[in-house]
């Protein structure tokens, strides 16, 4: 009885490990698909945005010149495959004239 149980616990810790794995793996891939969105989005790029992603949810922090560039910063993340929510603290700081 003890056998089966150890074997028990071994499998259960393995397949959370290799759901653990996945979800970094995730959360690797939108970091990477979130930042090039990002970059080559012509509203946006040239903002100093930072990205952090945990479990599909997307940080946005930094600073954008427009609202505009904030609300598209937004939205590019979100269409990113995997993204389940963004949250969006992106501060407007326009261009000194």
């Amino acid at each position: 009885m003890l056998h089966r149980l150890r074997i028990l616990v071994c499998g259960l810790l393995l397949a959370s490990g290799c759901i653990m794995a996945q979800s970094n793996a995730d959360d690797d891939r939108i970091y990477d698909q979130v930042r090039m969105r990002l970059a080559n989005h012509p509203d946006v790029k040239g903002g100093a945005i930072e990205v952090e992603v945990k479990d599909g949810v997307v940080t946005l922090q930094g600073k954008v010149r427009t609202d505009k560039a904030k609300s598209k910063a937004d939205g590019a993340a979100m269409k990113v495959k995997g993204v389940k929510k963004v949250i969006n603290q992106l501060q407007v700081t326009p261009a000194a004239s």
